[in-house]
């Protein structure tokens, strides 16, 4: 098992180019089973989780090209559904979490989908009820074998219905939303998640010939079709990952501009930065975060009391970028209530921060209280492990801005969501080595 050796302390200095979206990626990767056709993804990124799908896919049957770097061609024409029983895709699949939206493109174009228990990050509970109600609602017979924590739903043929969401999951929205588009008749989804992720596979299966209306709001309306065709689809910029940099620059006190983002699809992101004194300044498609020399202030709501900044659906603020902004926090001028409404274990990395110096009351395990140093009193390097990406990726932030030498183990965690993070930062002129 790899880790990092970070020597912090150092500022940075820039441009970097964010990868492309790993939440988008997954899903439009999985929908490439819905056609026999040819699938061209552009911007893929080189993450351990896309690489661990795309490997599935393969022994699948699903022809895999890649043509250069961060572009492949899929073509799905023959499947290999006996796979789908062997030991080795139970034992591939359960450790990638996005391996569940295998289930409604298998169920809708071949009639059977099924999947272990997936694992992923420790975050806490994620059901996966929404999914499979979906897809139950749609016609399918579902099957759970609790022994091997078997997941099969099975149908000959899906039929449109309405569906109203039990929450508005990501990942269900786009399992039952891949089923739908090759259901016979109209399916209405409502209480839809509609994060940018399912908005742009929402685009790609319309250049594939399906049939879907409301596109960026929580009611999507889909008219399913016989068979649907071959695309070529760009992925777009990681907004979690541009969220990263952003952190970065404003903890090691550095200048970094961040290239070619897509502003169209940050929502809060710049705001919520805004809110803890962060100057963001836009260059036409880039973002720019000049020094923050003189530090930053967090703000207060206009009453005085002290600023909660919590995690929400979409159009609310990612859980996925709660991490970066509790690090920041650490630095500020001021205090702040981090509030992690969705995942009940995403906050337990804070002990790490607290023993390297960080000022941090952990009040239940969605709250914690951090009252920033405003730059007078620096973190210390310390030896940490980090339990899963997001966290992994704020550990690494705080590395890199702490006085001395950190070493941070478990970093597969990193790997899965951030593409070739060390060469990158090493392109920045940080001091960090893979060991």
């Amino acid at each position: 098992m790899s880790s990092f050796k970070i020597e912090g302390g150092h500022s940075l200095k820039g441009e970097i180019t964010p990868q492309g979206a790993k939440n988008e990626a997954l899903q439009v990767i999985c929908s490439v089973l819905l056609t026999s056709e040819k699938v061209t993804l552009s911007n893929v990124p080189d993450i351990l989780d896309v690489n661990r799908l795309i490997s599935i896919l393969q022994n699948i049957g699903v022809k895999v090209k890649k043509n250069k770097s961060g572009e492949y061609l899929f073509q799905a024409n023959k499947i290999d559904k006996d796979y789908l029983d062997s030991p080795e895709f139970k034992e591939k699949a359960k450790g990638l979490r996005g391996s569940v939206m295998l289930v409604g493109p298998l169920l809708a174009r071949f009639g059977k989908g099924c999947i272990p228990r997936p694992g992923g990050d420790k975050i806490g509970r994620r059901r996966l009820d929404t999914h499979f109600e979906g897809l139950k609602a749609l016609g399918a017979k579902f099957s759970y074998d609790k022994d091997d924590h078997f997941f099969t739903v099975e149908a000959d043929k899906l039929h449109g219905t309405n569906i109203l969401l039990d929450e508005a999951s990501v990942t269900g929205t786009a399992n039952i939303l891949m089923a739908a588009v090759l259901a016979e008749g109209k399916t209405t989804i409502y209480n839809a998640a509609c994060e940018p992720y399912i908005q742009q596979l929402c685009k790609m299966l319309i250049g594939m010939g399906a049939k879907i209306d409301g596109i960026g709001s929580n009611y999507l309306v889909i008219e399913g079709v016989d068979q649907l065709i071959g695309v070529k689809h760009h992925i777009s910029p990681d907004i979690i990952e541009i969220g990263s940099w952003i952190g970065l620059a404003v903890m090691t006190k550095s200048e970094i501009t961040i290239k070619n983002v897509d502003w169209n699809y940050l929502g809060q992101i710049p705001s919520i930065f805004s809110r803890l004194g962060i100057k963001i300044i836009r260059k036409g498609s880039d973002m720019h975060v000049p020094i923050h020399s003189k530090g930053y202030k967090i703000q207060n709501y206009i009453d005085g009391s002290i600023m909660t900044i919590s995690d929400a659906p979409w159009p609310g603020f990612t859980p996925d970028l709660l991490s970066v902004i509790l690090v920041i926090a650490t630095q500020a001028k001021g205090s702040v209530l981090i509030h992690q409404k969705m995942f009940e274990s995403r906050l337990f990395f804070v002990d790490k921060l607290i023993d390297m110096g960080a000022k941090i009351i952990l009040c239940d395990p969605h709250r914690a209280t951090i009252i920033g140093h405003n730059f007078k009193s620096q973190l210390k390097g310390t030896i940490m492990t980090s339990p899963d990406i997001r966290a992994g990726i704020a550990l690494l932030i705080a590395a890199l801005s702490a006085k001395g030498t950190s070493v941070i183990n478990n970093i597969e965690q990193i790997d899965r969501g951030y593409e070739k993070i060390d060469i990158r930062l090493k392109s920045l002129g940080a001091r960090i080595e893979r060991i």
